[in-house]
């Protein structure tokens, strides 16, 4: 996997849910695609966008794995 973009995500972070959508600080989003439910308070943790192939991947500080999401205007 290639990294694409380290920074933080902005403000409350409460875990993986479908479409949520992350922000970071440098003012991209991203939309979580596919389903995974994982409850976690972090208050602006680490993130990274990684790209796998055609997909992206968030990996946050704090969660045991990554998942797929896609750029949001």
């Amino acid at each position: 996997m290639e990294l694409k973009k380290k920074s933080r995500i902005v403000g409350e972070f409460h875990g993986w849910d479908l479409d949520n959508v992350y922000e970071l600080v440098d003012g991209s989003k991203w939309q979580q695609v596919r389903y995974k439910y994982k409850y976690k308070y972090k208050y602006r943790p680490r993130a990274k966008i990684l790209k796998d192939g055609s997909k992206y991947m968030l990996e946050v500080e704090g969660m045991n794995e990554m998942i797929q999401v896609r750029k949001i205007d």
